[in-house]
C-alpha cells in the first residue's frame, strides 16, 4: 500500500502566527499544526480525527484554526497520547465546541490537564512555539481497555518512554496504530531531559507485537510498513544504548560518549537551552543501568 497519490490536501489555513494543514488518509483526517517563523511552519505537531474520535489536539497557538476546521464535525472522544503542550493545547477549543465529548488520558496525565500552568511549567521555547494549554478535565484510561466509536474499537496501550504518561491507540480490525511521540522518524540523536530511551525501545516492541499495518505518528510521516518501522527503531535504540553503556564501562567521559554516539552539536540544543539534547539522550541510557549484551 502506498499513500503518495492518495494524499489530498483539503484545507490550508494560515494565520498571522500559525499554519494548519488537513490531509486525508482514507477515513482518517490528519492535522499538521505549527507556528510560523518567517512565513514557514516550524516544529510541527499532529492530531488525528476518525469516526468522531480525536487523537491529540495540537498546540494552543493553532487551536482557533483547528476549531474552525472541525466546526462541522461531531466529536465524541478526545484521547491525549500524553500531556506535552503540543499535544493538548487544542483540548479546550475542541471541547468548547463538543461539550459532550469524553476526554481520556493516562492516569498520570490528569493532574497536568487540570492545571497545566502549575503542573507543567514551560521553558521559553515551548511558550513561543506552542503556547500554554488551558485546563480541562479527563477520565483516566486503563491499559488494554477498548474505546468504542460508531464503527471502530480502539485499544489503549500504555507506552512509557517519551514521557511517563504516554499511551497509544490500536484499532485491531483496520491495523491502525496511533503512536503519538513514541515513534519519531529518523535516527534519534537527542532526547528530552526526562525521557527514557530504554523504555521507548520496549514500548516500540510492545506496539509492534500487535502487528499494526498503518503507523500514524505524532511527529513523523504516516507509514504502511508499520511493524518493520517500529522494530527497526527499537533495534537502533537498543544497539546504540548498548554501545553507550559499553563506552561508560570502559571509563570514557560523558563528553566523549556524547560525541562518539551522537555526533556534533545540534541547533535544537541551543534553541531549547539543553532541554532537548544529546547529553540527555546519553544519560537516559545510563540511568537505565543496563549492560550491553555479551559478545
Amino acid at each position: 500500500m502506498t499513500f503518495g497519490p492518495s494524499i489530498r490536501f483539503d484545507k490550508l489555513i494560515r494565520g498571522v502566527d500559525f499554519v494548519v494543514i488537513a490531509t486525508r488518509f482514507g477515513d482518517i483526517t490528519r492535522f499538521d499544526l505549527a507556528r510560523t517563523v518567517m512565513g514557514r511552519g516550524r516544529y510541527w505537531t499532529t492530531a488525528y480525527l476518525v469516526d468522531g474520535l480525536m487523537v491529540d489536539s495540537g498546540c494552543r497557538h493553532a487551536a482557533p484554526e483547528l476549531a474552525r476546521l472541525l466546526r462541522d464535525e461531531a466529536i465524541t472522544h478526545l484521547v491525549n497520547t500524553h500531556t506535552h503542550e503540543d499535544h493538548i493545547g487544542g483540548n479546550e477549543a475542541v471541547l468548547r465546541a463538543n461539550p459532550a465529548a469524553e476526554t481520556i488520558a493516562h492516569p498520570l496525565a490528569l493532574r497536568v490537564l487540570r492545571d497545566p500552568r502549575r503542573e507543567q511549567p514551560l521553558h521559553p521555547y515551548r511558550h513561543v512555539m506552542w503556547g500554554m494549554p488551558r485546563p480541562c478535565d479527563a477520565r483516566p484510561a486503563v491499559d488494554g481497555e477498548v474505546i468504542e466509536t460508531s464503527h471502530h474499537r480502539f485499544q489503549v496501550v500504555f507506552t512509557p518512554g517519551h514521557s511517563d504518561d504516554h499511551l497509544c491507540l490500536f484499532e485491531p480490525d483496520t491495523g491502525w496504530a496511533f503512536t503519538g511521540d513514541l515513534f519519531v522518524g529518523g535516527r534519534d540523536r537527542a532526547l528530552v531531559v526526562d525521557g527514557d530511551a530504554w523504555a521507548i525501545a520496549a514500548s516500540l516492541r510492545r506496539v509492534a507485537a500487535l502487528r499494526p499495518t498503518l503507523l500514524l505518528p505524532g511527529a513523523a510521516k504516516v507509514r504502511d510498513e508499520a511493524v518493520s518501522a517500529l522494530l527497526e527503531k527499537a533495534a537502533y535504540l537498543e544497539d546504540l544504548g548498548g554501545r553507550i553503556v559499553e563506552m561508560h564501562c570502559q571509563g570514557r567521559t560523558e563528553a566523549e560518549i556524547v560525541r562518539a554516539a551522537c555526533g556534533g552539536p545540534m541547533l535544537i540544543e541551543l534553541v531549547t537551552l539543553g532541554h532537548f539534547s544529546r547529553r540527555g539522550f546519553v544519560r537516559s541510557f545510563l540511568r537505565g543501568g543496563r549492560a550491553p549484551d555479551p559478545a
